[in-house]
């Protein structure tokens, strides 16, 4: 992983002879003098791009390191805990250095190509990744990386567990999306003070079963999204009841946050 950083120029203190003629000499013109030594050539320490990640390296991360957007925690063999796996690594766009590393543009560019390179990555479709506790996380390098050469970003694999948890992950995360160990479930219904969400290898007693697109550029009113949403979670909580008489649903829309953030989409939930 990355580094420590390190400074790009280290320069070393130049030192310089100094120059007199003796008192005793009749002559000053005949008197041989001494010259300055010469200046000691600068020396540098140039900056460490940092070791170039590889795709199927396995990582120990925090939620705060997960969150982080520069990568400084080495990686760990994929046999021993973890919480993050790389399954891709790409080439950072700098349009010729007009861009730095960490701006808004740069960040969004490599957080769309990791969301969009995800679902492949575990064998599910972009709609049925949403009913997971599957997410992408990005890294770039530092600043002082890129300038000494760096071009990579990477983009790893993590499952929240619960609120500001990473799951443990498998040796191997390619292809594992259909493992109930990291579908989305809930411990208690959506809208009450006890509802959270958690992977369905947890304690709970929801789980989600569809989403719902919502259409516009603004988020619906709730009038909107209830009258879009509610035929559609019951159906779907209708096909997994035992009675198809007498069930019943939940539907979640996404907050204002939620929203901005990019989800246009609500959850549909049944009981478990």
């Amino acid at each position: 992983m990355v580094p420590p950083r390190l400074l790009t120029g280290l320069v070393l203190a130049l030192a310089f002879a100094g120059c007199s003629s003796s008192p005793e000499s009749p002559d000053p013109a005949s008197a041989p003098t001494s010259e300055a030594s010469s200046p000691s050539p600068t020396a540098t320490v140039a900056a460490d791009p940092g070791p170039r990640p590889k795709v199927g390296e396995c990582h120990a991360l925090t939620w705060k390191q997960a969150v982080a957007p520069e990568a400084r925690v080495a990686p760990v063999r994929c046999t021993k805990p973890h919480t993050a796996q790389t399954f891709a690594v790409g080439r950072l766009d700098l349009d010729t250095g007009t861009l730095a590393v960490d701006s808004v543009a740069v960040q969004q560019r490599v957080q769309r190509t990791c969301t969009e390179r995800l679902p492949r990555h575990l064998a599910l479709a972009p709609r049925d990744l949403r009913l997971t506790m599957a997410q992408s996380v990005w890294f770039t390098p530092t600043v002082e990386q890129v300038e000494a050469g760096a071009t990579w970003f990477r983009c790893d694999a993590v499952v929240v567990a619960a609120q500001k948890t990473l799951q443990r992950l498998p040796p191997r995360t390619k292809g594992w999306g259909a493992a109930p160990a990291i579908a989305m479930c809930a411990t208690a219904e959506p809208g009450t003070k006890a509802f959270a969400r958690v992977t369905c290898g947890s304690t709970h007693s929801w789980v989600a079963v569809s989403t719902v697109d919502l259409p516009g550029a603004k988020l619906p009113r709730p009038q909107q999204v209830q009258a879009r949403m509610g035929p559609i979670c019951r159906d779907a909580a209708r096909a997994r009841a035992s009675d198809p008489l007498s069930f019943t649903w939940s539907q979640e829309s996404p907050t204002p946050e939620q929203w901005e953030a990019g989800q246009r989409y609500g959850i549909c939930w049944a009981p478990a």
